[in-house]
């Protein structure tokens, strides 16, 4: 079986309003560019076929428009997503939204999306509300995703950095995406979030935009503090229970999606992954395709599977049912 965890949904009339729903729509905020809007987005029928021909069992969806998005929002997005779910027979699953900062409402959706719709997970991105993951306004959320048992899928903000260098030439989203998620993985170590929430499951998208690439400097700067000057400064001086690597290998999850557009594609996806297996154990990746959003024909997520089949062992590893199942228990 295979899973394919990064997959995207957006409701029709969404699509519309952002002006997607006849073609091809990028949304952009502040002149930066954010979400790209298309109707293959919301044409389900056409991701069936897609996942039949490239060999995916299951694709779990989210919906970008419920990654940071008020309650009343989060709602509607969860109630279309069971609907979702109960009309295509087992072929998607979907991830919860809601605002992770709400309060306790916010918390009574999280409960929801566990206990009522079935979801296995929620999803958020790597910064929210103009806040870090590392806040401790986030911690009734991990509290409550432990609790029901929810994993937590980080997706990269859309508009990161606002670095004035960023303003051309769609930085924020070549770029920025990627940093934002190293820095939220490195403060989700660093803070000691994953030491109080032991049963905690995140996964980050993009191979946490790469983080295992540089494991080697961000050791030194994380862990030999005294070298650096930095072991008494009460910010930059906190440590985690463990070493870096210890939650990279036994902690976190890594999903495989993140390379981006139809050039090459099955090469660029499979080097893609195979710089990231330099550090992050295959054990801790689980396959994903970012269709339709960076991908949007069948041929390239074909290519893309063959590819990461062609990895031998480790291409194995990702694709199976015990990685998945280290997110969603149960699947066989």
């Amino acid at each position: 079986m295979i899973v394919d965890f990064q997959h995207h949904y957006t409701p029709k009339k969404m699509v519309e309003a952002k002006g997607g729903g006849s073609g091809i729509g990028t949304f952009f905020k502040d002149g930066r560019p954010g979400h790209t809007y298309h109707p293959l987005l919301y044409d389900l029928d056409s991701h069936i076929v897609m996942m039949d021909k490239a060999g995916i069992d299951i694709s779990v969806l989210t919906c970008g428009e419920g990654y940071d998005s008020d309650l009343e929002t989060c709602q509607g997005i969860n109630q279309e997503m069971k609907q979702v779910v109960d009309a295509y027979g087992g072929r998607f699953m979907c991830l919860g939204s809601a605002p992770a900062t709400g309060g306790p409402e916010a918390m009574k959706e999280v409960a929801r999306c566990a206990d009522e719709y079935g979801f296995p997970g929620i999803a958020i991105v790597s910064e929210l509300q103009g806040l870090a993951l590392d806040d401790a306004a986030f911690d009734p959320f991990w509290a409550e995703c432990q609790r029901r048992g929810l994993y937590v899928f980080v997706h990269p903000i859309n508009h990161a950095i606002t670095w004035e260098r960023m303003d051309t030439d769609d930085l924020h989203r070549c770029v920025g995406r990627e940093f934002s998620l190293i820095v939220a993985c490195i403060k989700l170590i660093c803070s000691g979030v994953l030491d109080r929430y032991p049963d905690l499951m995140v996964q980050f998208g993009h191979l946490a935009g790469g983080v295992g690439w540089y494991v080697g400097r961000f050791r030194s700067y994380l862990e030999d503090k005294e070298f650096w000057g930095t072991a008494d400064h009460p910010i930059h001086g906190r440590k985690p229970e463990h070493d870096f690597m210890h939650y990279i290998e036994n902690r976190l999850m890594f999903d495989t999606g993140g390379w981006s557009g139809p050039i090459d594609t099955a090469r660029y996806a499979v080097q893609w992954i195979e710089r990231g297996l330099m550090d992050i154990p295959a054990e801790r990746m689980v396959f994903a395709t970012d269709y339709p959003q960076a991908v949007r024909t069948d041929q390239e997520i074909v290519d893309y599977v063959a590819g990461v089949k062609a990895l031998g062992a480790d291409g194995a590893k990702i694709l199976s049912t015990q990685n998945a199942a280290r997110l969603i228990p149960g699947l066989v």
